[in-house]
């Protein structure tokens, strides 16, 4: 086996020589006229502009927003500005995604009321601050919509109770409702409304939430007690209700006060709920000049969804493709670059949900309306066919990250179920521009110092780092649509989905940088030609040989058996990334024989017994299986009487969990590899894992009707 890791490492270096030109793959000409004209201080007002509204699916919000970005476009000088529209009804899907319907909220406040008794009659029921029968009431308001709309949970309903605030911990557990009156009040809790919702309203009655969920853990966890953390209830729960989100400093002040016997009693008013609506979905071209390659299409996306101000999350990603979409436009129509042969296409979406949705419904039959087995199905206006079009993703969540929010900036691989080159492409000129910031932050001089006058001076330090999810390349990248996507992403940041993630934090140097590693890469491709091939290997080595280190450390953790598979497996996947440079330009004809070594060579273990079942996805539904606010392998599940879950949805592997095991299991069923050649292809991804549970998941999935088994011939 370590042969074949030698012979691996060989065949790459052959192919592969040393940086040969200052700035990689593109020509100094157009690297300077790009990093010249794309410009930090414009994509952080735009950015401002955008952090004004809350854009939630659907929402009056989302549409001031979506108009914003439209009328930028078009006086950019873009062609096919629209915004797509998809209904959105809860019953209507696309493909794994269950529509959501629409929510607006108009109000929300939250007050503590207090009475002192003056006289013998008791006080009851809601009072104006002042005085009644002798009872002098007073009404302090803790947090309102209008002043921070993310205090108002997500999908929160209308509402105007007075009443008591219980103390029930987490909430999440039946547990934790022993012992306390609950009925007719509101539970203060420490998860996400959403998670106690079914509990504290269906089971035990309460009327509304509180909720004090902290953030996504990381190494500045705690350092924010007035942070108050974006809340979201069920869309699709029974159980409709209202959450208010305070700050854990709130929090502690209630709980402190309820341990102390205090009656704290509480005056919830909401006018908010859901509705019919549609997904907005903007979109706008740079047309191709080749009358062939001008149908297919590079795509620049991000998620233009998020509470108010959601400055990183993503107001970042949007105004920075749509600086990148001004920068391109500008250049071209000057003719200081040259029209590239293939379209560029931008997209501002709703995260995952109006991803899906244009995939699966542009001229398409939707549906089934009440979800699957249904017979009754829609259809929406007819529209192009993006989805055969589109044919690599530069996809940006999170791309402006100053100081503040302690963000490492990211170009993320794609899953090793979908080699490319894609991601190399993004890496090449993000390393350069690491190189060159470093070199300015050191010495005050570069030739390409990629600083804004509003920005920082620090070096950009990006990572060139392992496929995670969690935002809508995975969508792009599920074997359903197979298509390479480059992430340009943040993590961690310590004020993502909290009131904090305000512009103030935002890094005009950041957007520039990011924008000028999404323009240079996606210009590149659009401009690809078969002769670039050559160009490629220019630059390969440098990053063939980083990531093989990264591999070896990885597999340092391993047994002999696992480090040697995952080992051969990543040398034949940067073969196969070379491999799918060929294919993007149509110049592979013929060349089979790195993936047929690669099989051959990566099926370290034979196949026996279940090992040797082979599955296939079916053509629909089109999607992941957890989508945005549903879960369609859950609710299939459920509806055939299974009551726990395939244990491999609950694995925690070296590296990755069990929603990355899943997605990649199935990714890599496509009907010729194997059960075990799944089992190992995820190993080398996310670290061992048994073959019983990923053979439990593909027969979960079989009785789904998402994958189907396959007959092999003895």
């Amino acid at each position: 086996m370590k042969h074949w890791i030698t012979v691996g490492i060989a065949v790459l270096a052959l192919a592969a020589g040393a940086w040969g030109q200052k700035a990689p793959l593109l020509g100094e000409k157009d690297v300077a006229a790009i990093a010249g004209e794309i410009n930090g201080e414009t994509a952080k007002r735009n950015l401002e502009g955008i952090a004004r509204f809350h854009r939630q699916r659907g929402s009056k919000g989302f549409h001031q927003a979506a108009e914003l970005v439209s009328e930028r476009l078009r006086v950019y000088g873009l062609s096919d500005v629209a915004i797509l529209e998809f209904p959105a009804d809860g019953k209507i899907f696309y493909g794994t995604q269950r529509s959501r319907p629409a929510w607006d909220a108009d109000f929300a406040e939250l007050r503590e009321v207090s009475a002192h008794r003056t006289s013998g009659r008791k006080w009851f029921g809601p009072l104006p601050v002042g005085y009644y029968d002798g009872v002098a009431i007073e009404q302090k308001v803790l947090t309102s919509f209008d002043k921070e709309p993310v205090a108002l949970a997500e999908d929160s309903e209308s509402a105007d109770v007075t009443t008591d605030l219980v103390d029930v911990g987490e909430g999440a557990k039946e547990s934790d409702y022993i012992g306390k009156e609950v009925k007719g009040r509101i539970v203060l809790v420490s998860a996400q409304p959403g998670a106690v919702q079914d509990l504290a309203v269906g089971k035990f009655g309460a009327v509304g939430i509180v909720s004090y969920a902290q953030n996504q853990k990381t190494a500045w966890s705690g350092e924010n007690p007035n942070a108050i953390r974006w809340g979201h209830l069920e869309t699709f729960s029974t159980n409709k209700t209202f959450a208010f989100m305070v700050s854990l400093r709130t929090a502690r002040g209630f709980q402190e006060r309820l341990a102390k016997g205090d009656n704290i009693r509480l005056h919830a008013v909401v006018k908010a709920g859901q509705h019919p609506g549609n997904y907005e979905v903007v979109t706008a071209t740079i047309p191709g000049a080749d009358a062939k390659l001008k149908e297919e299409e590079i795509v620049f996306s991000c998620h233009l969804d998020h509470q108010r101000p959601g400055a990183n999350d993503n107001a970042s990603g949007c105004a920075t493709i749509l600086e990148v979409a001004r920068t391109l436009q500008k250049l071209i129509g000057e003719g200081k670059l040259a029209r590239p042969a293939r379209t560029i296409r931008f997209i501002f979406p709703p995260e995952i949900e109006g991803t899906l949705a244009l995939l699966n419904a542009v001229g398409r039959i939707l549906g089934p309306v009440e979800g699957p087995g249904s017979s009754e199905l829609r259809r929406v206006t007819p529209g192009p066919d993006l989805r055969n079009r589109f044919k690599a993703v530069v996809h940006m969540d999170m791309v402006g990250g100053g100081p503040e929010t302690k963000a490492v900036f990211h170009v993320t691989r794609g899953p090793m179920s979908l080699p490319s080159f894609v991601q190399d492409v993004a890496w090449a000129f993000a390393e350069w521009v690491n190189e060159e910031s470093y070199q300015f932050a050191a010495t005050g001089k570069a030739e390409y110092p990629m600083v804004s006058a509003e920005g920082g001076k620090e070096p950009l330090r990006a990572e060139y780092s392992a496929y995670t999810m969690g935002s809508d390349h995975d969508v792009y990248q599920d074997s359903s649509f197979g298509m390479p996507a480059i992430y340009l992403n943040d993590w961690p940041d310590r004020f993502i989905h909290t009131n904090l993630d305000a512009p103030g934090n935002i890094d005009a140097t950041k957007l520039k940088r990011a924008g000028f590693i999404g323009a240079a890469s996606g210009y590149f491709l659009a401009e690809m030609k078969p002769e670039d091939i050559q160009e490629r290997s220019k630059w390969m080595k440098p990053i063939s040989t980083l990531l093989i280190a990264q591999s070896e450390r990885r597999a340092s953790k391993l047994p002999e058996q696992e480090r040697d598979s995952l080992l051969t497996r990543f040398i034949f996947h940067i073969g196969l990334e070379e491999l799918s440079a060929k294919d993007f330009v149509g110049a592979s004809k013929g060349d089979e024989f790195l993936r047929t070594q690669a099989r051959f060579l990566t099926n370290t273990t034979p196949a026996a017994g279940d090992g040797a079942l082979q599955f296939r996805r079916r053509a629909m539904p089109k999607g992941p299986m957890a989508v945005f606010g549903y879960d369609y392998f859950e609710v299939e599940w459920a509806k055939r009487g299974h009551a726990t879950k395939p244990k491999l949805l609950e694995y925690e592997g070296l590296w990755g969990g069990g929603e990355e095991y899943a997605y990649e299991v199935l990714n890599f069923a496509d009907g010729k590899r194997n059960a075990q050649e799944i089992r190992d292809g995820v190993s080398a991804e996310y670290g061992p894992v048994a073959l019983e549970l990923v053979v439990e998941y593909l027969k979960a999935l079989e009785e789904i009707g998402v994958v189907e088994k396959i007959e092999v011939k003895k």
